[in-house]
């Protein structure tokens, strides 16, 4: 069965680093545009960065420009999402999603950002 599993997340201080991974099976991952999205509370979910199948073109909300590098390993069946400078607004619940010929979610993984 399809599975995305995300890891990674955790608790850090302000200004610090996080790298969540997502580690995909079940499908063809190679094929799927992937995408980190955060849900934070009291908030609406919010599209982070995405990646498209080859790696090559990535967006990035506004909120994370120049903080957060996503990259994928297509041999591993990873997403990767490298989270830098960490600010307390980023606190939320890291979700991955790929689209392609279906959608899948995974889990999510908890990033809390606090002194």
């Amino acid at each position: 069965q399809v599975q995305l599993v995300e890891s990674g997340g955790g608790l850090v201080q302000p200004g610090g680093s996080l790298r969540l991974s997502c580690a995909g099976s079940g499908f063809t991952f190679s094929s799927y545009t992937m995408s980190w999205y955060r849900l934070a509370p009291g908030k609406g979910r919010e599209l982070v960065a995405d990646i498209n199948p080859a790696g090559s073109h990535t967006n990035y909300a506004d909120s994370v420009k120049g903080r957060f590098t996503i990259s994928r390993d297509n041999a591993k069946n990873t997403l990767y999402l490298q989270m830098n400078s960490l600010k307390l607004e980023d606190t939320a619940r890291y979700y991955c999603f790929a689209t392609g010929r279906s959608a899948f979610w995974g889990q999510g993984t908890q990033v809390t950002v606090s002194s």
